[in-house]
């Protein structure tokens, strides 16, 4: 039997990135149940500004989009920046406007969790962005999972994030 292949999308441009941790944890957990992990990190994958007059991928966009589209389900989380995603989670989201073309289109019946490492209600208002944004805006039929964000959030790094998670409910 192949194992599944998990993309995790991380959002953040911060050298310490509670979302990057956060998103770790989720591959490292998929990873450990026998699941073919990718981090696309955006901080390295340096993507530029989606435009859709561009007639062709970089090589970068390329990288997110092949791995996208070939992935049997995402992990996606985005830092909560201004009330929303970030702009680099953002942007990453609509350089997948280029899969509309693919047969199936977008990111048809694909699994997509998402994280979110803000606390509280913050939390929630990315876990709704990321939602929205996963397939309910048109994208293509997809089902979202999601984990309900801790009461407070994790520290920059991936154990605490890892001690947190076990103990949330």
């Amino acid at each position: 039997m192949q194992s599944l292949k998990i993309v995790g999308l991380g959002g953040s441009l911060a050298h310490s990135s509670k979302s990057r941790a956060a998103l770790s944890t989720a591959l490292e957990g998929a990873a450990s149940a026998g699941a073919q992990t990718e981090l696309l990190d955006l901080r390295e994958l340096a993507l530029p500004m989606y435009n859709p007059d561009d007639v062709w991928p970089t090589d970068a966009a390329e990288t997110l989009i092949e791995a996208c589209f070939g992935a049997d389900g995402l992990v996606w989380s985005s830092p909560m920046y201004q009330g929303t995603i970030s702009g680099a989670f953002k942007n990453a989201l609509d350089w997948l406007h280029v899969l509309g073309k693919r047969d199936p289109p977008y990111l048809h019946d694909k699994v997509i969790g998402l994280v979110s490492a803000a606390g509280g209600t913050q939390g929630l208002q990315a876990i709704n962005t990321m939602e929205f944004r996963s397939g309910r805006s048109g994208r293509g039929r997809c089902r979202t999972w999601f984990r309900s964000p801790p009461p407070r959030a994790c520290s920059t790094t991936t154990a605490e994030c890892k001690t947190r998670a076990s103990s949330w409910s």
